[in-house]
């Protein structure tokens, strides 16, 4: 086994390279250590550690990789050493920090812990036994950029600069930036990086960790600037992620009907949401919130058990909605 505190990263890097396209040796050192330096910025690996991570995947993961070859590429587009069965010391490892976890599994501070290890076991019993099922959960099979987490997550925390590059969905052409990634924040299960666009000159500048993401690497040319957002009164201000430029916060009014008050309060869209005290609004809530589409499609979740109240202009872009869904089912 490589001697090396980053050895696991390092596989799961060059597993992903040997399956989507092939590399000389030379050109595989400098992808990897371009992609570590985002993990770890002044921990480059050697040829020889390379050359002893190759050994790990010819000997201990079986990996379709061909002794002599001058081209590093799994033979089998198939193969991943995911699917290969944990080694000793690798089960080893998980035990250990099973058993460290479940230290603080019921300290309020890590209150999603206990989920997490939940899930974590059951995926352990999947292997030896595919009869077990038990939890089912909310989970987005075609979404990629759960992968993307950790290198931003590291690009962030060791205050490092990235050169973007982009392609929405409706995008013609594929653009390039400056950004200086600040937060993570996940909504409806995917993951979005905000940032200060130095190309635009657009703090707060949102990101989604999926496909649009085309790349992104280290720009050492710029000097990495902090935020100085409250992030945790940004994200309270709105619902989602979208914050429309310039917008402001207004006063939303709901009544539910059919009960849904109660559901709602059980999961409420807005954390800052409150009640009324007058007994013929009970079935209401209100909050303050900027308007965004993420908010009317929350309410409109809700079908005919909601009423918006206030704002009249939320009430006229949840109204147009309705229409244009009925007209959708009416032509």
């Amino acid at each position: 086994m490589a001697n090396s505190k980053h050895a696991h990263l390092r596989y799961n890097l060059l597993d992903e390279y040997f399956r989507k396209r092939a590399y000389t040796f030379d050109d595989l050192l400098v992808a990897l250590n371009s992609a570590l330096e985002i993990y770890y910025p002044t921990e480059n690996i050697s040829v020889r550690t390379l050359r002893e991570d190759l050994k790990v995947f010819r000997k201990e993961f079986n990996a379709p990789l061909p002794e002599k070859a001058r081209i590093l590429k799994y033979s089998d587009s198939s193969f991943t050493i995911a699917d290969k069965p944990l080694l000793d010391y690798e089960q080893y490892l998980i035990d250990a920090a099973q058993q460290l976890l479940q230290r603080f599994e019921n300290h309020p501070k890590y209150d999603r812990l206990s989920e997490a290890l939940l899930k974590f076991q059951e995926e352990e019993q999947k292997q030896k036994n595919d009869n077990i099922n038990i939890l089912f959960y909310d989970h987005n099979d075609e979404y990629k950029g759960i992968q993307l987490l950790k290198p931003i997550y590291h690009a962030i925390n060791n205050k490092t600069v990235l050169t973007i590059t982009y392609k929405g969905f409706k995008d013609k052409e594929v653009t390039t930036y400056t950004f200086h990634p600040h937060v993570l924040k996940e909504y409806n299960n995917r993951w979005f990086v905000f940032g200060f666009n130095d190309t635009k000159n657009i703090k707060n500048w949102s990101i989604p960790l999926d496909e649009r993401l085309i790349d992104f690497k280290k720009n050492n040319d710029v000097i990495y600037v902090e935020s100085n957002t409250d992030w945790q009164l940004f994200f309270n201000s709105m619902v989602g992620i979208v914050k429309p430029l310039n917008a402001i916060k207004e006063r939303v009014v709901l009544r539910f009907y059919n009960g849904r008050e109660e559901y709602f309060k059980t999961k409420p869209f807005h954390p800052g949401y409150d009640l009324f005290f007058e007994k013929d609004k009970k079935n209401q809530v209100w909050f303050d919130t900027i308007i965004n589409r993420e908010l009317v499609q929350q309410i409109l979740s809700y079908g005919q058990d909601v009423q918006v109240l206030e704002p009249e202009i939320l009430l006229i872009q949840v109204a147009q909605q309705i229409k244009s869904m009925n007209n959708l089912y009416n032509s």
